[in-house]
């Protein structure tokens, strides 16, 4: 076994973190990723994790928590309190930044602030050494929010040697702002300026995408994507400069959280040998809903609503595939005002068939994926996708267009290989015949129970994730 103090130390640095605080795949990512790379065996990397102390960070955790001190560190022109609380939870270290000025907030994001916080938090990554005794030999920064946490690394830094890698989870937020931010925010040496400069605006990821040692992406297909102008929002000629230090390593899912052989928020347990219990967890979710206790095929999505979900597509298709077919639709999530309207007023037109909830609901999330038959995603962008690896988990077949991690995930069944139905071109006419494909083998129940049974024993837990990771610090 490889002695502690020889280990590759890896601190592991996100805006969010599960169970801590999240809103989406990066907070699973980060919630899962340290902890298999810590359990691989023979491991040479201790990996161990830092993020912001928000005030929706629950008291559970709150009361396990270690206080380890505190200390002021530069923000620019002013000097910021920094305190440290550790918590250790599943063989990981946990590290939380305190801040009440710039975390005691009843939301992640979304202040006009923004640029200052995280420029703290990124700072505090470097600094937080000084209380913990921790001294990184790589930092892994994930996006835009810690992006400065490599371009300090290799700037302000730069003599403590650190390696960085930095992943890109969404390209579409870069953390653009104004050119002010880098006396007001920032403070680097003005020499070092033009790392983060990007037309007559600032862009952090930019920074971090010049300067890291490498950087990831949360699929194979999305890398290849983010050299085309189409995906990259404008920084794809920054990509293609940097394209040799880029990897794709698609992301894995907790199966311990996601398992329908033990999870509480679901009717009745059940694995690929015996079904019974998903026939019982969808009438049980049609009774909660109001719906028909039929064998229709239940058509899903749990989605953010925003656009590139590909929201656009589904309201070309699905009013004419509802009055046309036998069919239940139940949706869950929340996001622009007009597709939350879309998805209500598709409920009004029709009551027997649809349930639209606009809503978050972990339970409710869990509850679907277990009821549901067929899960909709068509997104028209998509870095990696959890909720299609998730859906498989529960037998929920999916149906999802070919980009991205769905792409590498996805693929179409065959009688014999594939776990779902997919198109590539983007648009209703290719989405609703990938829907008329899965109704038409769901109409021939034992074939359709094959695909069931052989998504429920797909393979997607983060082990393999967490090797190739393992292997890219290694190498660093």
């Amino acid at each position: 076994m490889v002695s502690q103090k020889k280990k590759i130390k890896v601190l592991f640095a996100s805006p969010e973190v599960m169970p801590f605080g999240g809103t989406g795949g990066l907070g699973e990512v980060a919630g899962s990723l340290p902890k298999e790379v810590n359990r691989l065996k023979g491991s040479k990397v201790e990996c161990r994790v830092i993020m912001p102390l928000y005030e929706s960070v629950k008291e559970e955790y709150r009361s396990k928590m270690k206080f380890l001190g505190h200390t002021e560190i530069p923000v620019a022109w002013r000097s910021q309190y920094m305190g440290i609380f550790e918590l250790k939870r599943d063989g990981v270290v946990y590290y939380f930044v305190d801040n009440e000025y710039y975390f005691k907030r009843d939301r992640l994001y979304g202040f006009f602030d923004d640029c200052e916080r995280f420029s703290f938090f990124s700072r505090a990554v470097l600094e937080s050494s000084l209380i913990t005794g921790f001294e990184p030999d790589i930092i892994h920064a994930n996006d835009w929010q810690t992006a400065l946490s490599t371009v300090f690394a290799k700037t302000v830094y730069a003599s403590k040697g650190i390696k960085t890698v930095f992943t890109v989870h969404n390209v579409e937020y870069q953390g653009r702002y104004g050119v002010q931010v880098l006396k007001d925010c920032i403070g680097l040496d003005p020499y070092d300026n033009h790392y983060l400069r990007m037309g007559e605006d600032v862009n952090l990821m930019k920074g971090a995408i010049e300067l890291t040692d490498r950087f990831t992406t949360v699929s194979p297909t999305y890398a290849r994507e983010l050299t085309e102008p189409i995906s990259a929002f404008g920084l794809d000629g920054i990509i293609r400069n940097n394209e040799h230090k880029l990897v794709g390593i698609l992301n894995g899912i907790d199966t311990v959280t996601y398992d329908p052989q033990t999870d509480p928020s679901i009717e009745a347990a059940y694995t690929a040998e015996k079904l019974q219990g998903k026939k019982r967890c969808k009438r049980a979710l049609q009774r909660s809903l109001g719906l028909a206790e039929s064998d229709a095929p239940m058509l899903t999505m749990i989605s953010r609503l925003v656009a590139p979900k590909g929201i656009d597509i589904i309201e070309e298709m699905l009013d004419d595939l509802l009055y046309n077919h036998d069919l239940q639709f139940v949706m869950l999530g929340t996001g622009d005002e007009r597709y939350e309207t879309f998805f209500r007023q598709l409920q009004y037109r029709h009551p027997d068939q649809v349930r639209s909830l606009i809503e978050f609901s972990t339970a409710g999330a869990h509850r679907i994926y277990a009821g549901g038959d067929m899960l909709l995603m068509p997104s028209r962008s998509e870095a990696c996708g959890l909720a299609q690896m998730i859906a498989c988990r529960y037998g929920n077949v999916p149906i999802v267009r070919l980009t991205g991690g769905l792409a590498d995930s996805i693929q179409e069944w065959n009688g014999k290989e594939g776990n779902g139905f997919t198109f590539y071109d983007y648009n209703g006419t290719e989405l609703a015949y990938a829907v008329q494909r899965a109704m038409d083998l769901y109409s021939h129940k034992i074939k359709w129970r094959t695909l069931v049974r052989h998504i429920l024993d797909e393979d997607f837990t983060w082990a393999r994730s967490a090797k190739e990771y393992h292997k890219l610090y290694t190498e660093l």
